[in-house]
């Protein structure tokens, strides 16, 4: 075995990439929602007109003020730069809930990211002050068609509950991917997640909190995770919990990202006699290196 095989069988485990190439991504699943107190262990409950866009139980908003705590202990309320939500009830509440600013008052410069008591609720208004955009994308939606839990109300109404997010990515004031008699089929919410994934590329943002639905979570990271070791693959790909956030990276190896490091420094030293003696030293034993490298290969 040569050299390079050797080198190559000690890093198979490990891979470095420009950090440039790297997102970190936090997910999280939606905190309970009404349609899962039934849904969960009666999946016909799923089909129930009463959980039209169903909204956050109080056991849920419990289980938002704990994921809130967490991140803000840890630090990670202020290293993200972007939240991004499906813009459905139990989303959007648990985005502002976990990542928004504290209770609005009024007077503020600012609107709020929720109004007092949304979809009754029964919770203050959250300021939009000191804490990260929030962006809403269809996107990241759950699993679409014939469930009503999963069908959106009109952005007209939910600007009257979220008034500082953002919806001006959602073209439609209407659901219109919703249909009572047709459910998306796996394959295609893969494709969707894994779509959302490349549009993340497109964003200059670095920490971006997503906060989404368990289906596209499971079958999304399940394809990205296919080539993992089968540990990692389960750990990516298992189920969410509701208001579970699992932190990832995500590593552009097809180059989709077309921004440059901040970080890097070239290290330009002027060519010439003034050269200094160490850097002529180890430019000649890197070429060296890579001429036997090259008769190794032959």
């Amino acid at each position: 075995m040569g050299s390079m095989e050797r080198d190559a069988a000690a890093a198979a485990g490990t891979a470095i990439y420009p950090l440039h190439r790297c997102k970190t991504v936090h997910l999280v699943r939606h905190a309970q929602g009404a349609h899962n107190v039934e849904g969960d262990t009666d999946h016909s409950a799923y089909m129930k007109p009463d959980f039209f866009d169903a909204r956050i139980t109080p056991l849920g908003w419990n289980q938002v003020d704990c994921l809130r705590e967490h991140v803000k202990r840890i630090g990670l309320s202020e290293k993200i730069e972007l939240v991004v939500s499906s813009p459905l009830l139990r989303t959007m509440q648990t985005a502002v809930g976990v990542f928004g600013g504290e209770n609005y008052t009024e007077g503020e410069s600012t609107l709020p990211l929720m109004v007092k008591n949304a979809a009754d609720s029964a919770r203050p208004a959250v300021s939009s002050l000191n804490c990260p955009p929030f962006l809403a994308v269809e996107a990241c939606r759950e699993r679409l068609g014939v469930h009503p839990c999963d069908k959106r109300r009109s952005i007209t109404e939910y600007r009257t509950l979220f008034p500082a997010i953002d919806f001006s990515l959602i073209e439609s004031d209407e659901d219109v991917l919703w249909v009572p008699d047709v459910r998306e089929t796996f394959e295609s919410l893969a494709e969707r997640g894994m779509k959302f994934i490349d549009w993340l590329w497109t964003r200059e943002e670095k920490e971006i909190a997503i906060v989404t639905h368990s289906g596209l979570l499971s079958h999304t990271l399940r394809m990205y995770s296919k080539e993992c070791h089968p540990t990692v693959r389960h750990e990516v790909s298992k189920y969410f919990a509701n208001c579970e956030l699992r932190s990832l990276m995500l590593v552009d190896r097809s180059m989709l990202g077309s921004d440059s490091s901040s970080y890097n420094y070239p290290g330009k030293i002027p060519d010439g006699v003034d050269l200094p003696s160490d850097v002529a030293t180890d430019k000649k034993h890197l070429e060296e290196e890579e001429a036997q490298e090259r008769t190794e290969s032959v």
